[in-house]
C-alpha cells in the first residue's frame, strides 16, 4: 500500500529513453568527446539516460548523469543494475539511502532537522538530489522509510522529506512513502507534562508504539496516560498523516516486506530483542534514557548474492550482549561484509559484538563540532582489529574503516580584497580597512545559533566543501567503496570480495 503526499504543481520533465549503467569501477564523464575536460566522474554503477536514436560516434556517446549531459567511452556502459548504499554525510547523525538493483529505495535516517544542522543540509537534501538531478524526476519514492531509533539527530532528516511546512526547500513536488518502519521507542510526556521514555516497570520498557492506528492514540488522550511529545511528535503526526503503513521491528519481525529472504535483496531485522510480558511486548531497559534510545535501535541485515550489510543505529555495549545472547544458537547472525558502526564511533560498545560483526569494511557516520569526540580512536582500532583480514601479497586489502567526517573537506582561503557595489559606485576595501564581521553559528543539534564576531580579515573563507559522503556498491560478488577526492573531484575506491 502506498501513500502519497502531493507538495505543489509541477511541470513534467524531460525524460531519457534508454537506462544504462557503469561498468567500470570508474570513468569521466567528458565535456566533449575525446577531449580532457572533465564534467564529473562516475563510478561503476552509476546511472546514465540516452536519448532515443543516439549513435556512438568515435567510441563515445552521449549521456546524462548525476543531472550533467555529456560523453562517455560507449564500452564503460552495460545492462547491470548494482546494489548502491549512500552514507551520507550529515554531520553528527546517521543517514543512509540504499538503491536496489530493481530500483527500489530504502531510507534509513536522516539526520538533525535541516534547520539545526551547521551546513543547512541533512538527509532530505541528498534524496531530493538523487532523485530530482540524479534521476531527473520530480518524485522521491521511498518504498521503506526506516527510523532506527526516536533521537533528533537521526529522524529530523526524514522528517524534513515528508513535512508540508518543508518543501519550499526540496526540488523534489511529490513524495512517496511505501511503509514507515520503527524501533517501538517514543518520546512521550505524562498527565503531568513529565518527560519520558514512558512506562518502565520491572526492568522493561511498556509503552511501545506499532501501526499508524497506535501512533493516533497516542497523538491524544488516552488510557495509558501518556502522549508523545516535543518534536517527536511534530514527526508522529506526519507520520500518522501521510503513511498508512506503519511497523514496529523487533527480532520477532522476521523480513521487512517486499524485501523477503526469497527476494533478490532481503531485508532481516535482527533488533532490538523483544520480551514479553504475559501476552504483551516489552523490551529491556538498559540505563537511563539515552542508553534505552540508543540501545533499543532497529538492527538490519541486507543481503544481496554473497553480499551482507550490517546496519546498526546507535547500539551501545548492554544492547551489544543482550543480541549476542538472544543469537547464542547462531553465532555467524551479525557477522558481514561492511557494518555501519554503532553509534557514531562512540566507545560504549561490546567489543565480543565486533569481533561477531568480523567486518570486512566499517562506516562510521560521526560530524565536526557535535561535542561527543567522535570517533573515539579505540574504537577504530577496534574496528580494525575485529575485521575480516585479508592480505594480498604485501597489500591490506581488508579491514578498511571510513569515516564520514574525516571523508569531509574545505578548501580555504584568504581574502585579501573585497568589493563594495553601490549602483554604478564601487569602492575597494583592503586589510588597511578595518572591518569587524557578525555572523551567527549553529552547532550541531542547537536549539539556537549562537552570535560571534571577528576582525574580518583575520578569518578565512571557506571556498568549498566535499561532502563526506560514502559510497558502497556491489553486484553481489565484488564490493566498491569510494569516497571523493577534494583535489580534483576523482574518486578514491577500494574493492573486496563479498564471502558469503
Amino acid at each position: 500500500m502506498f501513500s502519497t503526499v502531493i507538495y505543489r504543481n509541477s511541470g513534467a520533465l524531460n525524460f531519457f529513453m534508454a537506462t544504462k549503467y557503469v561498468s567500470e569501477e570508474t570513468t569521466p564523464l567528458l565535456k566533449e568527446p575525446g577531449t580532457k575536460k572533465r564534467l564529473t566522474e562516475l563510478l561503476w554503477g552509476d546511472r546514465v539516460t540516452i536519448d532515443a536514436g543516439t549513435v556512438a560516434a568515435g567510441g563515445f556517446i552521449k549521456v546524462k548523469a548525476r543531472g550533467k549531459t555529456g560523453f562517455v567511452k560507449e564500452d564503460h556502459i552495460g545492462n547491470e543494475s548494482l546494489l548502491e548504499l549512500y552514507f551520507i554525510d550529515v554531520g553528527q547523525g546517521d543517514g543512509v539511502l540504499i538503491r536496489t538493483p530493481d530500483h527500489k529505495h530504502i531510507l534509513i535516517d536522516g539526520g538533525y532537522l535541516r534547520k539545526y544542522q551547521p551546513s543547512g543540509k541533512n538527509g532530505a537534501d541528498f534524496v531530493d538530489w538523487k532523485f530530482f538531478k540524479d534521476y531527473g524526476t520530480k518524485t522521491i519514492t521511498i518504498d521503506a522509510m526506516v527510523c532506527s531509533h526516536n533521537d533528533a539527530d537521526h529522524y529530523g532528516g526524514l522528517w524534513d522529506i515528508i513535512n508540508p511546512d518543508e518543501t519550499e526547500n526540496l526540488d523534489c513536488t511529490k513524495v512517496v512513502v511505501g511503509a514507515f518502519y520503527h524501533a517501538g521507542v517514543g518520546w512521550f510526556k505524562n498527565a503531568s507534562g513529565a518527560r519520558s521514555l514512558g512506562k518502565k516497570e520491572n526492568g522493561f520498557l511498556h509503552t511501545l508504539f506499532d501501526t499508524n492506528a497506535s501512533i493516533k492514540k497516542l497523538l491524544k488522550t488516552n488510557p495509558t496516560g501518556y502522549q508523545f511529545q516535543g518534536e517527536w511528535r511534530g514527526f508522529m503526526e506526519n507520520v500518522a498523516e501521510f503513511i498508512p503503513e506503519c511497523k514496529r521491528l523487533s527480532n520477532k519481525t522476521g523480513y521487512l516486506h517486499g524485501f523477503e529472504e526469497n527476494k533478490k535483496v532481503s531485508v532481516k531485522v535482527l533488533g532490538p530483542v523483544e520480551f514479553k510480558e504475559g501476552s504483551k511486548p516489552v523490551l529491556k531497559s538498559l540505563g537511563n534514557d539515552s542508553k534505552n534510545t540508543n540501545g533499543n535501535s532497529a538492527l538490519l541485515m541486507l543481503q544481496y548474492g554473497g553480499c551482507k550489510i550490517l546496519l546498526t543505529g546507535d547500539l551501545n555495549a548492554n544492547s551489544q550482549k543482550l543480541l549476542l545472547e538472544a543469537a547464542v544458537d547462531n553465532p555467524k547472525e551479525f557477522e558481514c561484509d561492511i557494518a555501519k558502526a554503532c553509534h557514531h564511533g562512540s566507545h560504549d560498545v561490546s567489543y565480543a559484538f565486533l569481533e561477531a560483526m568480523h567486518a570486512g569494511a566499517t562506516i562510521i557516520s560521526s560530524g565536526d563540532e557535535e561535542g561527543h569526540d567522535h570517533p573515539r580512536p579505540v574504537i577504530v582500532a577496534a574496528s580494525a582489529l575485529s575485521g575480516f583480514k585479508e592480505v594480498n601479497g604485501d597489500v591490506l586489502v581488508t579491514p578498511l574503516v571510513y569515516s564520514t567526517e574525516m571523508a569531509r573537506s574545505y578548501r580555504l582561503g584568504k581574502t585579501y580584497e573585497l568589493k563594495v557595489r553601490s549602483g554604478a559606485e564601487e569602492k575597494k576595501l583592503t586589510p588597511a580597512d578595518k572591518i569587524q564581521a557578525y555572523y551567527q553559528e549553529t552547532a550541531s543539534g542547537d536549539l539556537n545559533p549562537r552570535k560571534r564576531d571577528k576582525e574580518f580579515w583575520s578569518t578565512y573563507l571557506v571556498s568549498g566543501i566535499v561532502y563526506g559522503l560514502v559510497n558502497v556498491r556491489t553486484d553481489g560478488k565484488k564490493i566498491l567503496c569510494a569516497t571523493l577526492n577534494e583535489k580534483d573531484a576523482t574518486w578514491s575506491v577500494k574493492t573486496f570480495n563479498a564471502r558469503f
